[in-house]
């Protein structure tokens, strides 16, 4: 069996402009409130606008019923490599579904998570990349690097194939909502191994990047830790 590293992976963002931080482990460990999948020290960023919202206005809509993933920031943004190395998984082809921001709906959504869980990964990831880290890399773990993950991206826009190097910061595909997603966000795991259902989920920081803390009103620089649950992150 691999052993957790010592130290913690070391990622680039994996996007550019200001989103906002949610599921951070600094707030708790497991970050998604189970091991499940890999997803002890998983991290999700939804994209806002400079006044923190996540999309351009609210309607009877939010309150009540669900919203197309087009109204949102975040959907179509591109979704870049946070580390350099090797695609050994592409799922797509899974449905971007419709947001839910309102309470009526998204109890009954949540209530139907087992029954995702039973028809494999893509309906929980989504449409994802897996990336293995070359060996030798920070957060190396024995018999191979490191697998960090990028899930929930919109359907079509997967622009990479397995088996394919990457660069740090190379254009995967795009933001979606597609995968247990109530509304369009990325979410970024690193884990030991490159199947989710046996892995174990790896600890990670960011290299680089502003943050602007949650009753803060300017960002300040970060180098190679977490941000904050609820916190604004703007990448370089």
């Amino acid at each position: 069996m691999m052993n957790t590293p010592a130290a913690p992976l070391e990622l680039a963002l994996p996007f550019t402009g200001t989103w906002k931080v949610q599921n951070s482990p600094l707030r708790r460990v497991p970050s998604h409130g189970s091991h499940l999948l890999a997803t002890t020290y998983a991290i999700d960023f939804v994209c806002v606008d400079k006044s923190g919202r996540t999309a351009p206005w609210v309607s009877w809509h939010t309150a009540v019923g669900t919203e197309p993933p087009e109204l949102f920031f975040a959907f179509g943004r591109p979704i870049l490599a946070p580390v350099a190395g090797q695609v050994v998984t592409v799922r797509d082809g899974e449905p971007d579904h419709e947001a839910r921001r309102s309470q009526l709906t998204l109890i009954p959504y949540l209530l139907g998570q087992q029954a995702r869980l039973r028809q494999g990964a893509g309906a929980i990831a989504g449409n994802y990349v897996l990336i293995q880290a070359p060996d030798g890399g920070a957060g190396q773990v024995p018999d191979g690097g490191a697998v960090v993950g990028v899930m929930h991206l919109k359907s079509g826009s997967i622009r990479v194939s397995s088996g394919q190097y990457v660069e740090e910061g190379q254009h995967l595909g795009d933001c979606g909502n597609s995968g247990n997603s109530t509304q369009p966000h990325v979410h970024v795991q690193a884990m030991d191994g490159p199947d989710p259902w046996t892995a174990r989920g790896l600890p990670l920081v960011f290299r680089s990047f502003g943050e602007k803390p949650v009753r803060g009103r300017t960002f300040l620089p970060r180098e190679n830790v977490l941000p904050q649950e609820g916190s604004t992150v703007l990448a370089p």
